[in-house]
This record gives structure tokens, sequence and C-alpha cells, in this order.
């Protein structure tokens, strides 16, 4: 499983907690990029000295569902072991706790864009990979 950058969600306010959500890798498309949300975050305290689990009901339901197999559902308590470490150790996007409580959006930086699909987008069904 990708575990994406940590996301401070207040804008421009400082980061009262570190959000890792668990999905599945980035794939590059034709038309930009494919991406699913596995419904799952960690939230993590900037000193990382606590942590939860966010919305492990709705992760439920998706594996009641079928959406997340038993094989992506391994996937995901290995990345979840991975992040525990990660917070132990003070390594990959826990290095340097401190710098992401501190990191502010500058709003003069402008909205990123992708270009307009040439294509019309073709849906897949979502496969454990």
């Amino acid at each position: 499983m990708d575990l994406p950058e940590a996301d401070t969600r207040r804008g421009g306010a400082p980061a009262e907690e570190l959000v890792r959500e668990l999905e599945r890798p980035t794939a590059r498309t034709g038309d930009g990029f494919d991406t699913f949300d596995l419904t799952v975050d960690l939230v993590v305290a900037p000193d990382l000295t606590s942590w939860q689990w966010k919305d492990e009901d709705e992760y439920a339901h998706v594996r009641r569902l079928g959406i997340v197999t038993d094989t992506g559902h391994q996937a995901v308590d290995s990345a979840r072991d991975q992040a525990f470490a990660m917070i132990e150790e003070r390594s990959g996007p826990f290095a340097d706790a401190a710098a992401w409580s501190a990191w502010r959006w500058n709003p003069v930086w402008p909205a990123p864009h992708l270009p307009r699909p040439t294509t019309a987008p073709q849906r897949v069904a979502p496969t454990d990979g």
C-alpha cells in the first residue's frame, strides 16, 4: 500500500495532526492519475506520541462489500505495520515531524491543473495488486 505524504488538512493553519491515508499506489493514465482511497487513515499527533485509526467503520464496510479483498486486507495490515515502524523509528515521513507541523501552504502558489482529457475515461473495476 502506498503511504502518501502527511496531510495537514488545515489550509494555512498550524497542523494539529499528521494524517496518513492508506490508498492503493497511484497509477499514471493517459488522462491523469488513477487513485483509490482505502477509507482508513492513520492520525498521528505532531510530536508522534499518540496515534489513532480514523474511519475503521468505513473500512470494515468496504471489506464486507468485497471492495477490499482478503489479499488487499493483508496489504493494508502490512502497511499499518510499516507505518508503526516508521513512527517508532522516526523514519520516512515521520523523520522530521517538527517540519511537517510547521508547514504552511503559501497562498501565492498557483493551484495545479491537469490537462483536459483527450478521450473519454474508461471505468475499470479496482483490483488488489
